[in-house]
């Protein structure tokens, strides 16, 4: 993963913990760090922040907008620091991961869990100029997976280091984005398999561990664009870690340009055109600003599929059937989101309700074939959804599963909750958007996509309007300062 200069290292497993220590874990960003093999050398951490006066900074990002607005072929370069407002610790700062574990200090709490980690306004506004036109090629060395969940096209991202909700095929290729962290790093494999039919091999993560070597792939596609860029955008990285680091100088030798926005001063300074202290967020809102291009909001959708398999008593006086909710990614993958479910019937005098509290969610029910009734889902959210709860309600008819599978437009479904989520700044609101009838299995699965978060990021004063902060702080006290909102009315629907 990163070349040995000057560094020798033993390398040595992190002692397995125990099942609570892993539950903690999963209230935590710091998951990759601690499954990363031990080094001694990481660099230098505990950097200096420096902050440029309010009318500095202003007076540069006016100049990085006239770079961005003339740039023909717009390469960003993106570290931790872009993401450190989403919630997740970055690692060589004042409070970073490595730095306090030199220091023998705690490490920092997540203000949210990893998987549930929102996209932050340079992420978001990165999809802004990717649609525009403007930015051709996002590089990232970060494994949180947020320039994907926000939008940025996979065939324009070069994820480094990979991305720790990323499975994939080593035999055909396949790529699969899960909405749980997968388990392992270092390329091995994970407990699922390939989807595809002629396929079917063991998959294996995409997060490399130390001597781990980059992705030729993705340092061919990397290499490809710094090589055409006239301007090399680098966001929240303290550009050390060799050979990505070197990978913006390639744009100078084409007559590029190369402008750094970091908190902490870099090795490749003195060859920017450009050198910003400030916060990346302000940074690019007033770049966003100076280009009148509006920072639409993120709207999270995540996905469940309710399975109803339904049998006659051998008196055929009942149905047998069983209800189970799960993941997308197979029955035995988690739903990280989802705390528990409560089962009622609209004949609650008939029909006893249930609370499903562990996975799998699954209830088996026996009831007579005399009348049709309405079961409702109540399915509670873990703490990171913008709303407690969304409530679904599936109609049980007398019939075993008979039919053959309806046509739904997926996309045309999608679009319209993400349309009506931004319209009303809400979220819980659900939609089947597939099913599939099995009537030799006598089974229906419909899969349902629920809007979890919607996310609003407003335009800033600009940076002489308004006082400069001491740091990148998480999520919460980013929203004190930008007024970002993480909406949690729920949908009535």
């Amino acid at each position: 993963m990163f070349e040995k200069t000057k560094r020798e290292y033993q390398k040595k497993t992190i002692p397995r913990r125990g099942k609570k220590e892993r539950e903690i874990e999963g209230t935590m960003s710091l998951g990759y760090a601690e499954k990363l093999s031990y080094i001694e050398d990481v660099g230098e951490v505990g950097m200096k922040e420096f902050f440029d006066p309010p009318l500095v900074l202003q007076e540069k990002i006016e100049r990085l907008a006239a770079m961005v607005k003339k740039s023909k072929h717009l390469v960003v370069f993106t570290g931790a620091g872009i993401s450190t407002s989403s919630g997740i610790p970055d690692f060589r700062g004042p409070k970073g991961i490595w730095t306090l574990q030199r220091e023998g200090k705690a490490l920092p709490q997540a203000s949210l869990p990893f998987h549930r980690a929102m996209p932050s306004m340079t992420h978001m506004a990165l999809v802004e100029l990717e649609k525009a036109g403007i930015l051709k090629f996002v590089i990232s060395q970060n494994v949180d997976g947020l320039h994907l969940r926000s939008g940025i096209p996979r065939e324009k991202l070069a994820e480094l280091h990979g991305n720790s909700f990323m499975e994939t095929c080593p035999s055909c290729g396949a790529e699969y984005i899960r909405d749980f962290e997968v388990e392992t790093i270092g390329l091995k494999e994970t407990s699922r398999h390939c989807a595809k039919a002629n396929c079917k091999r063991k998959l294996r993560d995409t997060v490399l561990d130390w001597e781990d070597a980059l992705p030729q792939r993705e340092m061919s596609s990397a290499e490809k664009h710094c090589k055409m860029a006239d301007l090399v955008l680098c966001l929240g990285t303290s550009l050390q870690i060799t050979p990505a680091c070197n990978l913006p100088l390639k744009s100078l030798r084409g007559g590029g340009k190369i402008a750094i926005v970091n908190l902490q001063r870099t090795p490749k300074d003195g060859k920017a055109s450009l050198v910003i202290h400030g916060l990346v967020d302000k940074v690019v809102a007033g770049v966003m600003n100076s280009l009148n291009l509006e920072i639409h909001p993120f709207i999270r959708i995540d996905f469940v599929q309710i399975i109803l398999n339904k049998n006659i008593s051998g008196d055929e006086r009942f149905i047998n059937w069983t209800l189970r909710v799960a993941s997308v990614h197979g029955q035995k993958a988690p739903l990280p989101f989802v705390k528990s479910i409560e089962v009622t019937f609209l004949d609650e005098e008939k029909y006893k309700a249930a609370v499903l509290e562990d996975q799998p969610f699954l209830l088996k029910r026996r009831t007579g074939r005399e009348r049709e009734f309405e079961i409702r889902l109540r399915i509670n959210f873990t703490g990171g959804c913008g709303c407690p709860f969304t409530e679904i309600s599936i109609p049980f008819d007398r019939e075993v599963i008979l039919t053959e599978s309806p046509d739904y437009n997926r996309e045309a479904i999608l679009q319209d909750l993400r349309d009506t989520a931004t319209q009303d700044s809400t979220c819980g609101r659900n939609a089947a958007c597939w099913r599939k009838n099995n009537v030799a299995a006598r089974s229906e699965t419909t899969t349902y996509a629920i809007v979890t978060n919607v996310v609003s990021y407003p335009k800033l004063l600009k940076a002489h309007e308004a006082e400069s902060t001491g740091g990148i702080g998480d999520l919460k006290s980013w929203t004190e300062c930008f007024g970002t909102t993480i909406r949690r009315k729920r949908s009535k629907v």
